[in-house]
This record gives structure tokens, sequence and C-alpha cells, in this order.
């Protein structure tokens, strides 16, 4: 099974004093043809936010979009009527479908957020706007993969509008979460935090890796590590 790995240093970068942007893929003023995106995956940015600092209302049309805190907290409020506070271990996934306008910003003035802000298409276009948000504690991410996201928010999971299994896992030094890929789907890895090895491939925070040929996923933590993966159909 050969991974194609995205190396931390080599995304895009942005600056704008409040916030420090990293782009796995195309975004904004940072284009690079070789990666516009994988699969439905069309953004994967790692974003710190400064205190008191954020992202003022702006609308969003047919996206799913899903943000998933690393450290501190982030504020969301958006034209659904929706306001909450999302921390480490909240899922928030907004379908922005047929238009929604809403805003980010650090919900502490002292402490900067660092977050995943995660884009994928939807499998149509014209749907309804609604907004999800749950809570997955570590215990139930450590050692394993655990399912956040799905077609049919199975498993307590948050519903995405596309073939898609979304799962997070925490790993310590020597722990192992195996996950089997099936023919015609293809996966993404993501980082977060920390470092790991996948089949015998050491990355580290920010780093991506796509697989795009079924077998076996073998992840073991290096450090205590945290990750993202995404199954989905290609």
């Amino acid at each position: 099974m050969a991974l194609t790995v995205r190396r931390a240093e080599d995304r895009g970068f942005a600056d704008f004093s409040w916030l420090k942007s990293r782009h796995s893929f195309s975004f904004g003023h940072y284009f690079d043809p070789q990666h516009i995106g994988f699969g439905p995956l069309r953004v994967i940015n790692e974003d710190r936010v400064a205190p008191g600092g954020g992202f003022p209302t702006h609308p969003h049309a047919d996206m799913e979009i899903i943000s998933y805190v690393l450290s501190g907290a982030l504020e969301h409020k958006d034209s659904l009527g929706t306001g909450s506070v999302i921390r480490p271990g909240d899922v928030q996934r907004m379908s922005a479908g047929t238009g929604v306008r809403h805003s980010e910003f650090n919900a502490s003035r002292t402490e900067p957020v660092h977050f995943l802000q995660i884009w994928i298409v939807p499998e149509k276009a014209g749907l309804e706007p609604s907004y999800e948000q749950k809570s997955f504690g570590k215990d139930e991410k450590r050692g394993r993969l655990r399912l956040i996201g799905s077609r049919d928010g199975r498993d307590g999971s948050v519903t995405i509008h596309l073939d898609l299994h979304l799962y997070a896992s925490i790993l310590g030094p020597g722990e192992i979460a195996a996950h089997e890929l099936k023919a015609g789907r293809g996966a993404w890895v993501q980082v977060a935090r920390g470092s790991v090895s996948i089949n015998g491939e050491d990355l580290r925070a920010g780093d991506g890796v796509s697989v795009t040929a079924a077998g076996t996923l073998r992840i073991e933590g290096r450090g205590d590590a945290e990750i993202l993966l995404f199954d989905m159909a290609l």
C-alpha cells in the first residue's frame, strides 16, 4: 500500500497578525495545482487565532464545514440562530447548503485557539442549512479510531451529507490503531499533533497522508499524538 505524504512545511501559509494558518490544499491566495483537494476534501486549514481575534460574519454555500478544536475555545454564531463555544473534544458540523452566514472568534481574551477547519463537498447542492455539535472525550479516542462523522450519524457521530467516515484517535507511544480501506475508497490521515508511524512512514504534526489503494493502515503512536482519518468514496 503506497502512501503519498504531504509534509507540514510544504503547506501554504497565511499570516494576518491575528491569524496564522497552514493550508494542506489550495485556499484563498494560496494556489497549488498539485494540491487542490483530495476526493471530496477541499480544505484542511490548521488555524491559530490570537486572543480576541476571529473571522467576522461571512457567507458559505454548498459545503460541509467541520471545526475540530485542539486547544483553546472557538465561539460560533450563525444566521440559523446557533450560538456556541467549541472546545477540545467537540466536533462542529455546519452544512451551508443553500446559504448561511456565520462568524468564528476566539472565545478568550488571553489565550489563543488552535483548531482544524475542514471543508467537504456534499453529495448534492441545495441542501437545507443545518448545524450540529457533539463532544467526544479523550477516553473514547484513546488507542482506537473513534467514528466522529458519518453519512448516517451512527454511533453518535455528527452527520456528514456524503459517503465519508471521519475518525479521530489519540495514540500514546506504542499504541496502535488499524483501519481497513476497501477497494474504490481513499483515505486521508491528518496528524493534528504529536508524531506517528503509518505503515512504517514517520509523520509529525501537520503532516498529511493520502492513500488510494485497498489495504490495511497501521497507525502507531510515537509520542502523545492525535490524528484524523477520512475514509471516502473516490
